[in-house]
């Protein structure tokens, strides 16, 4: 099933205090990038993240999902209405993550 439009505008929504977080589509899904970098995406309308430790101390009770059949099991954000709190989620992770490949 592929992610709906309406949830990706609502994940956006969710990030406008922060500059520079972009959503690319990519076979009916999406990925969230923040300041250049992956922090997760959007599957099956579910906002994913990357296990980076500072997103575990975030949410140290987090479901661990797989976007998909083969891929790595990442942290399923469930607090996505608290637009602090989301904004926080990516401010903390940013340092951890891995440099945008080129």
């Amino acid at each position: 099933m592929a992610s709906s439009k309406e949830y990706l505008d609502f994940i956006m929504d969710q990030f406008l205090d922060l500059e520079d977080v972009t959503a690319r589509k990519m076979m009916g899904e999406y990925i969230i990038y923040y300041r250049g970098k992956i922090v997760g995406g959007i599957y099956d309308d579910r906002f994913l993240v990357k296990p980076v430790p500072a997103a575990v101390a975030l949410m140290p009770d987090a479901q661990k999902e797989l976007p998909y059949e083969g891929a790595k099991e990442m942290l399923l954000v469930d607090n996505v209405d608290n637009r602090e709190f989301m904004c926080n989620l990516l401010r903390a992770m940013y340092d951890e993550l891995p440099a945008a490949k080129k």
